[in-house]
């Protein structure tokens, strides 16, 4: 028997969750072969879904995408005018 683990995770970045967004979710089209299966929304916040049969396999999917908001964010923070 399989157990079935998921995460849902909702960010708001005020005025920048949409650049984060875009930013954050082409990196998730150019990899369909992954076994987590994610899936990034956005309306207003960004919504992250994500689903595995493997524990560890989630985690790390979930570490990796947040490191890669946590980026996006620090990049445009250091580019304020």
């Amino acid at each position: 028997m399989t157990s079935n683990y998921s995460a849902k995770i909702i960010i708001d970045a005020k005025d920048k969750t949409k650049a984060i967004y875009d930013s954050v979710n082409i990196d998730n089209k150019f990899y369909p072969e992954n076994p987590v299966k994610t899936k990034i929304k956005f309306d207003k916040k960004i919504t992250i879904l994500v689903e595995s049969e493997h524990l560890p396999h989630l985690r790390a999917n979930l570490n990796s995408t947040l490191r890669l908001i946590q980026a996006s964010y620090d990049s445009i923070e250091s580019v304020k005018i």
